[in-house]
C-alpha cells in the first residue's frame, strides 16, 4: 500500500493542474487502510513526505479510514456506485472521515483528485 502512495506522489508532481489546486494546502493527512496507517504530508500542494505508521506522535488534520478492498475498488478505472468517491465510501459504510472536516471541504477537489490518481495509471495501462 505504501508503494501506491509513493507512486501517487510522483504522479502528483506530473499533474500541474492538481498542484495549482493544492497550492494553499499544507497539512498532514492520515489515510488508514485496515490496520495500516499512512501519513501524507503536503506542502503547498506537493506531497513532501509519505510516512508509514502507526505513530501517536504525528499530528494530522483529518483522516480518511477505509479497508483495503474498498480502496482497491475505489481505484478501479470505472468504480462501481459507492466506490466512485470518498463520500460514496462513507455512504455505503466502507469509509470514515475524522478530524477537521472544514479543512477537507476547503481542499475537497484537490484531495479527491489526489486520491483518484491511481485510476489514471490504470487508464494509461489499458
Amino acid at each position: 500500500m505504501i508503494d501506491t502512495f509513493h507512486d501517487m506522489q510522483a504522479k502528483l508532481e506530473a499533474t500541474p493542474h492538481l498542484l495549482r489546486l493544492g497550492r494553499l494546502f499544507s497539512e498532514t493527512v492520515l489515510v488508514q487502510v485496515g490496520d495500516d496507517e499512512i501519513y501524507l504530508t503536503f506542502e503547498n500542494g506537493h506531497l513532501t513526505q509519505v510516512t508509514e505508521g502507526p505513530s501517536r506522535k504525528t499530528p494530522w488534520r483529518f483522516a480518511l479510514r477505509t479497508d483495503a478492498d474498498a480502496l482497491t475498488q475505489f481505484w478501479q478505472l470505472l468504480p462501481a456506485p459507492g466506490f466512485h468517491d470518498i463520500f460514496g465510501l462513507l455512504k455505503i459504510g466502507r469509509g470514515n472521515i475524522d478530524g477537521d472536516i472544514l479543512c477537507l471541504v476547503k481542499n475537497l477537489r484537490f484531495f479527491k483528485e489526489f486520491m483518484a490518481l491511481p485510476r489514471a495509471a490504470r487508464k494509461d495501462a489499458a
